[in-house]
């Protein structure tokens, strides 16, 4: 975020707090530089506009919507491999952050998994960030008792959110994300999600121009 809007929004104070959020955020860079395991990248143009209290925020005409970073690391269910938003060149992207520990998270699986069937031929993906589980054999049962099809980054320290910026909020989970087919910000839901809602969204999306 621009220090012009940082002023816009909360004056000084607003300034200062963005400061605090900056170095987080760089500590939190050089700790995924230093640890060598992950495969986060800056470099988006998306930044994050408190909604003031609200639960999906939209982002239109897609001419004004900002890309995320660069975004990868161990794939949840298969050993050694790495799973990356790149895979999905050229799709719009559906990403969900959640965890086991997360009760509106197993609420929604099965409304993700079948928004996931419906679309999936139009051009659509899904990704899952599965954070804050430390115990990655967990996670994994939560897939597959939940018949999750779609892959998932193993993220339980949530390093791959600084693809999303410093500005993102970080205590939401679960939180939707969805990109258009290339890879801008068209939505975000700070909630859990049933299909319906989620599917209105992302067809629309998916049959956009580019």
């Amino acid at each position: 975020m621009s220090p012009a809007r940082l002023v816009s929004l909360s004056g000084v104070r607003g300034l200062r707090k963005g400061s605090q959020a900056l170095v987080v955020l760089a500590v939190l860079v050089l700790a995924a530089c230093g640890t060598g395991t992950d495969a986060v990248e800056q470099g988006g143009t998306f930044d994050f506009v408190s909604p003031g209290g609200k639960t999906a925020i939209f982002y239109d005409p897609p001419a004004d919507r900002g890309t995320i970073g660069k975004m990868s690391g161990p794939d949840l269910m298969t050993d050694g491999k790495t799973t990356s938003l790149s895979d999905f060149a050229g799709k719009a992207v559906v990403i969900n952050l959640w965890g086991q520990w997360c009760g509106p998270c197993r609420g929604e699986a099965g409304d993700l998994e079948k928004v996931y069937e419906n679309t999936k031929d139009l051009g659509v993906a899904f990704l899952g960030i599965n954070v804050k589980d430390y115990q990655q054999d967990k996670a994994r049962d939560f897939v597959t008792d939940n018949n999750v099809s779609y892959p998932s980054i193993y993220d339980p320290a949530m390093r791959s959110l600084i693809a999303l910026g410093g500005n993102f909020p970080t205590s939401v989970i679960p939180t939707t994300i969805v990109l258009d087919r290339s890879h801008r910000v068209a939505a975000v839901f700070l909630k859990s999600l049933v299909a319906q809602e989620l599917q209105t969204v992302v067809e629309r999306v998916a049959k956009e121009q580019q």
